[in-house]
């Protein structure tokens, strides 16, 4: 029990990595905030989403409440921390892995594409860390922040211009917040997934040639699931990671090394 009675919060925790995420640490014990945006929460069987996720970590025997709310608005970070608080007495982890990545050209791309991309992706990230960080402060016990970044930090898509950036933001918050945050016991790391197939990129991985080709680039010869990702934040945000702050782990079956 990796994260045995400690208390996690995921924002976009409802689908795909997220999703993963915070079943992951209520299977290694731990009880679960989860934050979801409403426009996001389409439908798991008979149930909605963060309706099925809640579900599934109290059948684990874990305590788990879902926080709706755009982490790209400031007080919506602050109402997650404050409700995680008064649900479970303290928060121990924070995962920040709301995301969003609608693809499009960059010529001619609509302000609001690009504005509403780092609003979410990047503000968002800033916010909902700054108010778990002032929280585990308080505490005084310290604390884990593993963001979700992306290989798309390290690297470009002609596709993905208002979209990498971001992600290289997310890493670089990362890397500063954990020497701001060092002397309060705060370890702030990153992911950094490749490929990995969800719900939310089904369509566009549904083109069964574009996939063939990822996975032939990919070294370890498939695309990555959710709970790939799932596994490294939960070992990120756990005392086995004790002396690991300001790093970033690639989870991407070997994708970025392959100049191939």
């Amino acid at each position: 029990m990796l994260l045995e009675n400690k208390v996690v919060v995921v924002t976009g925790g409802s689908r795909g990595i997220g999703r993963a995420i915070a079943l992951a640490s209520a299977r290694e014990g731990a009880d679960v905030a989860i934050n979801y945006w409403r426009d996001n929460d389409q439908s798991y069987g008979k149930a909605s989403a963060v309706e099925s996720i809640v579900g599934e970590i109290e059948a684990l025997g874990r305590r788990a409440i879902a926080v709706e709310g755009n982490v790209a608005e400031r007080g919506t970070g602050i109402e997650l921390i404050r409700r995680t608080v008064e649900a479970f007495g303290h928060v121990d982890v924070l995962s920040s892995n709301a995301g969003i990545c609608p693809f499009h050209a960059f010529l001619d791309m609509p302000p609001s594409v690009y504005e509403t991309t780092v609003a979410v992706n990047l503000n968002g990230a800033f916010y909902v860390t700054q108010a778990a960080a002032n929280q585990m402060k308080a505490q005084g016990t310290g604390g884990a922040i593993v963001a979700t970044s992306s290989i798309s930090a390290l690297v470009g898509g002609g596709m993905q211009t208002h979209y990498t950036p971001t992600k290289a933001g997310v890493h670089s918050l990362m890397q500063s917040c954990a020497i701001a945050l060092g002397p309060y016991g705060i370890r702030c790391n990153s992911v950094m997934p490749g490929t990995i197939a969800t719900d939310l990129n089904a369509d566009d991985l549904a083109d069964e040639a574009k996939r063939a080709y990822m996975e032939k680039r990919i070294p370890l010869g498939r695309l990555g699931n959710p709970d790939d990702v799932a596994q490294c934040v939960v070992f990120l945000a756990s005392d086995r990671a004790r002396y690991v702050t300001g790093a970033s782990l690639l989870v991407d079956g070997g994708l970025f090394v392959n100049l191939q």
